[in-house]
């Protein structure tokens, strides 16, 4: 495929946070990323989704989603939307050195011969004004069909357009824009306190929503109508992000998947070299490793006594 014309950086104008960062990212460029460790073993896939990373927000996991990054490669790589946060941007610039990091492990995927496509979502809809364009590499566009291994067509979209069908003040009257703030606050806050008793991470506000009537309807009546859409436009399945609720679910001859986010429940979306589909939860992976590591029996060394010393 011929490569698309880079941006030019005369065209980013604009006081808008995203059209901020965007102009950084030429500069980002000249550096590989790398930090000076050793590398890693990396496990290789077809095809990577990932989503709702929220970047330029306190609740992004940014180190985990870093470690994931470094440790997997694969063919392409999918950023189905809301990877920038430019809502929370425009309330006060938060960019710290693991966000940095994190653009560039992409950038750096993308110069290493990986296919990057940018699907932007309604946290990064700003970027919707250069789609056809490219970031250093990263293709933005609206929507794409991507053919699986086994010869499946998987509409990627991002899913925010499909809020208003799904009766989205039920979701807010919980989980507002606010609400949910303060709820990845107190997640964080959690979480502080669980380092200090050397304990892995676990997201508070997944389990709540998990627990929450209104909030699994929203989901269910969501991944309905997704999957209705994506029947539509004939195609087998559909991928998308936005609701942070990552899942595998069958309707009818349309196979509905999510690949999660990484500010709650850090997952991705992988494709197998033969095509077979699978979630990654890569927080769980993490605690896994862990615990393992807790666990595993330490070697005491120990002076050996002297003929003088009694036993």
């Amino acid at each position: 495929m011929a490569s698309l014309p880079i941006l030019p950086t005369a065209r980013l104008r604009g006081s808008d946070p995203v059209h901020r960062l965007a102009r950084q990212l030429p500069a980002w460029l000249q550096h590989d990323g790398d930090d000076g460790t050793a590398p890693v073993e990396r496990t290789r896939y077809r095809t990577i989704f990932i989503s709702d990373s929220h970047l330029g927000t306190a609740g992004a996991n940014a180190q985990l989603l870093l470690d994931f990054l470094k440790r997997h490669e694969c063919e392409t790589l999918y950023l189905v939307g809301d990877i920038v946060d430019g809502w929370q941007l425009r309330k006060g610039w938060y960019w710290p050195q693991a966000h940095n990091d994190v653009v560039r492990a992409v950038l750096k995927m993308a110069k290493h011969g990986t296919r990057v496509i940018y699907v932007p979502g309604n946290h990064d809809e700003h970027f919707r004004d250069y789609v056809g364009l490219d970031f250093g590499g990263i293709e933005l566009i609206d929507s794409d069909v991507h053919v699986t291994a086994d010869g499946r067509r998987l509409l990627v979209i991002h899913g925010d357009q499909f809020d208003n069908v799904v009766l989205y003040h039920r979701w807010l009257a919980f989980l507002g824009d606010g609400a949910y703030t303060l709820l990845l606050r107190s997640n964080r806050w959690v979480n502080r306190c669980r380092r200090l008793f050397g304990l892995p991470y676990w997201s508070l506000a997944a389990h709540m929503k998990k627990r929450v009537k209104n909030a699994v309807q929203f989901i269910s009546r969501f991944e309905e109508v997704v999957a209705h859409a994506a029947a539509e436009r004939g195609v087998d399945g559909v991928v998308c992000g936005h609701i942070h609720s990552a899942e595998i679910r069958q309707f009818g001859d349309v196979t509905y998947y999510n690949d999660g986010d990484w500010v709650e429940s850090c997952t991705a979306l992988v494709e197998e070299a033969c095509g077979a589909m699978r979630i990654i939860d890569w927080a769980e992976t993490v605690r896994a490793e862990q615990m393992q590591e807790r666990a595993r029996p330490r070697l005491v060394v120990t002076e050996p006594l002297s003929a003088s010393e009694p036993a």
